[in-house]
């Protein structure tokens, strides 16, 4: 009878997890193989079977692959015994990674072959012939040290290139866990570099040993979970895989693994630019000159050092300096010199105008600011200077919105605002409040309120005076105001544009708000902007500028629509339809629904609304104007969309079957926790002056857009105008409507069974 493999009980005992499940796995499995092995008739002589790679590190994770080689002594015939032990694996559903070679094709292949080599650093014996396992393992090592610079030359290329195609552990929504940066595969790269002649500093090793313990931990419990080969530790498993390592929740456990990630991707660096340095060979070194850069700081060796004579401990700037110099460098710090500034003497509170100055330059220098907080974090460096870092630091958020924690969302951001300090007029309070936006996260209450009363504590300890406090303030209170108000908005309506210039208050801030936006949606992730979000955030703030530089609301609104052209087609008093880029006009006689049956075939067909704008002539005419986009990345079927629109105002295209049809074909998006739960509906009649605005949010899908429609449509209200936003998988989307006398929407029952209406219809739709 084969030999069986029975991982159940295994599997079960949720009590063994990280590198200790992972060396009980491999132990179970050595087992099983070398039953395997007798039973094909396996010999004690000329042939042995060998674990290798992960495996041979005794490192089997659930989902793993068993990699074996058979190897055997030359003129041994072993094609009849590889398929006896190779069959039994794959008849089992086993993943094996396999091989048959001599130890010398071994060899030969480990001297022009990185994986093969790496591989056979990790050969361990599991049966048969042992002097074939210790002499590949003798010969590979051999191998690897005499080609070491040259391994350690194409590894620090490879891991360059994993990290960048694969994000970073510690701080992206849903890490890759194996190969992203601070995940096990570094760690596998800093042994194989150990082995090449390039040691791990002092405390390093116990800090790899711990932080990877809690990597390879997530990795286990994610794949024991799942059943599936799987390195990416997705958002709907972190609850279950935080719960099963005994976090109180899924949020303190991201914020464990992305600490052990960090420490992980910290040392990686480090080790891989000592490896560049050295591979530049010592006579290149001995030819560099210190190169002073500020007062006390070397740029030595292309690292950034203290300069002789130096003093930390009198010196309360000096870490400031250090840190500006490595910014605009894009330079390391030493380690001596990280070490050193352990003593450095503290900032004077409040801060002088030097530390200010500085404090503002490091982000200034843009992207490289990022490496070198996390750096001094690293070290315990950067809480002294921000103590308030520490609540947000490694604290992730957990949205389908946002890609990364919010200390490096916060460090992202004020990078990304050095690019855009030439339209503010204080660069200074631009960096400073981009790092500022967000500091009231991971604290109770509104992350904005509290962002505010802490900006009041944090601004004059920086040495800001009460103007600029204010200002940053503003900058925290209104970082989504832009954004927002242009997505969710009608910015032809005057009410809206009185209330962003009454709650801005000055061009000062407009501008260093419409800097934020950009550098913060850019932070926050692709979804998050896009030309026509800048689009529409450009058209907010020049209306808003005219406003407060002393223009009439009028003039700013003043959009034109409907055009002299439009007018003229409505004169006609018949259908037309044209389409010019990505915009649809509809002008038809007005007739109740015409706004829904045109955002229905516009679903049908694929398509996405972003914008939406209606005009009534008192002609009986109406106008319907929608801007769209393709949700497959295609060209607008434009003449498909016209045939279906003609028979959907004709009455003779059912619509609703159709729309149902499509919903139920559609495969819908993985649903990630984001802004919306459930269905929600929020009245707002104080922002337009002739008109209730509604503000609908709900999971999205095929024909959202057009059961919202029908429900208002069923209410006899008039859409004037509507903008359409998803995030994430969510929809919200916003409605002006009249009532059919032209009139805001005031009666509380009214509202109510409007209400009740678009939730009915919303319900139905995420139940699909």
């Amino acid at each position: 009878m084969t030999p069986q493999l029975n991982r159940k009980v295994l599997l079960e005992d949720t009590s063994n997890r990280g590198v200790a499940f992972c060396g009980l796995l491999s132990q179970h499995v050595d087992a099983w193989l070398v039953q395997l092995w007798n039973a094909a008739g396996g010999p004690d002589q000329g042939a042995a079977l060998v674990a290798v790679g992960g495996y041979g590190r005794a490192e089997l994770s659930p989902g793993s692959d068993i990699d074996v080689y058979l190897l055997y002594e030359p003129k041994t015939d072993v094609a009849d015994l590889a398929e006896r032990v190779w069959y039994p694996i794959w008849d089992q559903g086993i993943k094996l990674g396999h091989a048959v070679r001599t130890v010398k094709e071994t060899l030969t292949l480990a001297s022009d072959d990185l994986d093969t080599a790496t591989a056979i650093l990790s050969v361990r014996y599991l049966a048969g012939d042992q002097r074939l396992a210790d002499e590949l393992g003798t010969k590979g090592t051999e191998l690897w040290e005499k080609l070491a610079k040259r391994w350690l030359d194409e590894m620090d290329l490879r891991v360059r290139s994993r990290h960048s195609e694969s994000g970073e552990v510690a701080f992206l929504l849903e890490p890759d866990l194996k190969n992203g940066r601070g995940g096990l595969r570094d760690v596998h790269a800093i042994g194989w570099a150990e082995r090449a002649g390039m040691p791990l500093l002092a405390g390093d090793h116990d800090a790899i040993a711990e932080a990877y313990e809690v990597v390879l931990s997530a990795r286990v419990e994610l794949q024991r979970r799942t059943g599936r080969h799987s390195d990416i530790l997705l958002l709907e498993e972190q609850d279950a895989v935080a719960a099963a390592l005994g976090f109180d929740d899924a949020d303190v456990f991201m914020r464990a693994l992305s600490t052990a990630a960090r420490t992980i991707a910290w040392v990686s660096d480090e080790l891989w630019f000592r490896v560049r340095s050295s591979l530049d060979g010592p006579t290149r070194r001995k030819m560099r000159r210190d190169e002073e850069a500020l007062v006390g700081v070397v740029v030595r060796d292309g690292s950034v050092a203290l300069a002789a004579g130096a003093e930390p401990a009198n010196d309360p700037y000096l870490i400031l300096r250090v840190a500006v110099t490595a910014a605009r460098n894009d330079a390391r710090i030493e380690r001596t010199t990280l070490d050193q500034l352990a003593e450095s003497k503290p900032l004077t509170t409040p801060w002088s105008e030097e530390a200010r100055r500085l404090f503002v330059e490091l982000f200034l220098a843009g992207r490289p600011a990022v490496q070198v907080v996390e750096t001094l974090d690293q070290r315990g460096l950067w809480e002294p200077i921000f103590p308030e870092w520490s609540v947000i630091r490694c604290r992730p958020q957990r949205n389908a919105y946002h890609r990364f924690t919010i200390d490096r969302h916060l460090c992202e951001t004020a990078a990304n605002s050095a690019a855009l300090v030439d339209r503010v007029d204080r660069p200074d309070l631009l960096v400073v409040g981009a790092l500022l936006h967000d500091i009231g996260k991971g604290r109770p209450g509104d992350h904005t309120d509290v962002g505010v009363e802490l900006i009041a504590e944090i601004a004059p300890r920086m040495g800001f005076d009460d103007a600029d406090t204010l200002i940053l303030q503003q900058m925290c209170r209104h970082h989504l105001l832009l954004p927002d108000t242009a997505t969710r908005r009608d910015l032809s309506d005057d009410g809206t544009i009185s209330f962003v210039a009454e709650s801005v208050g000055t061009l000062t801030c407009l501008r260093l708000l419409d800097a934020l936006t950009e550098a913060d949606s850019i932070a926050t992730g692709t979804a998050a902007w896009g030309s026509w979000k800048e689009e529409l955030v450009g058209v907010l703030v020049d209306r808003v500028s005219h406003v407060l530089s002393g223009g009439s609301v009028a003039d700013a609104t003043d959009t034109g629509f409907p055009t002299a052209h439009q007018r003229d087609l409505l004169a006609q008093r018949r259908r037309i339809i044209e389409t010019v880029d990505d915009q649809i006009v509809v002008i038809s006689p007005d007739r109740p629904g015409l706004f829904s049956r045109v955002a229905g075939v516009l679903s049908l067909n694929g398509l996405t609304v972003l914008e939406a704008a209606a005009h009534s002539a008192e002609n009986q005419m109406a106008l319907e104007q929608f801007r769209v986009q393709s949700n497959f990345d295609s060209d607008i079927p434009w003449d498909r969309v016209i045939r279906d629109l003609e028979k959907a105002l004709d009455g003779r295209l059912a619509l609703a079957a159709r729309l149902e049809e499509r919903s139920k074909a559609y495969r819908r998006p993985r649903r990630l926790p984001g802004l919306v739960t459930h269905p929600e509906v929020i009245v707002d009649n104080d922002l337009s002056h002739d008109a209730t605005v509604l503000e609908v949010r709900a999971p999205d899908g095929v024909g959202v857009l057009w059961r919202i429609t029908r429900a208002l449509h069923e209410l006899d209200l008039d859409i004037t105008s509507a903008k359409i936003q998803t995030i994430g998988t969510d929809a919200v989307d916003s409605f002006y409507v009249r009532d059919s006398e032209g009139r805001k929407i005031t009666d509380h029952d009214y509202l109510g069974e409007i209400r009740r209406s678009l939730l009915y219809a919303l319900e139905r739709s995420s139940g699909n």
